[in-house]
């Protein structure tokens, strides 16, 4: 088991973590509506300082991914036990290697950036306005803030 952990649960597990994205249209306690991604808990979203930063929390990050590691690690046990006998080849392995390797090399990148800020815990209560899922080539389009708040809506 040792093998395929390394072999193939680590990469699938970064390239689905990179991939598939749940995104939330919340309304923090006293802040602009923002768009955050992460699944199951957001762990990154729009920065309020500037337009190009990003709100980045460890704790969340931390959790999402060894969920992700989790589901592939017992899918490929159970695969690998009660199903047949997994053989990892090693073309297999460089190709999952190569993707995740470049995922994780422009993850770094991203996050070198200066003006992101990173908190070990979200430090505010947000209201879920919306969700949804979505692969990372596919765009979000922003929900309408006045849908959830006419109260607020100038006529």
């Amino acid at each position: 088991m040792k093998q395929l952990t390394f072999k193939l649960i680590l990469p699938l597990t970064v390239i689905s973590f990179a991939t598939i994205i749940k995104w939330w249209y919340v309304l923090p306690i006293d802040a602009p509506d923002t768009l955050y991604s992460g699944f199951p808990f957001p762990f990154v979203g729009d920065g309020w300082h500037t337009s190009m930063s990003l709100q980045i929390f460890i704790l969340e990050l931390f959790t999402d991914f060894l969920i992700y590691f989790l589901f592939w690690f017992l899918v490929l046990f159970f695969v690998n036990k009660y199903l047949t006998t997994i053989r990892t080849y090693k073309i297999l392995t460089v190709g999952l290697w190569t993707i995740s390797g470049i995922i994780i090399l422009g993850a770094s990148y991203i996050a070198s950036f200066p003006e992101h800020r990173f908190y070990f815990k979200r430090p505010y209560q947000m209201e879920i306005m919306q969700t949804g899922y979505k692969f990372i080539w596919q765009h979000t389009e922003r929900p309408d803030y006045y849908k959830y708040h006419p109260e607020d809506k100038k006529e």
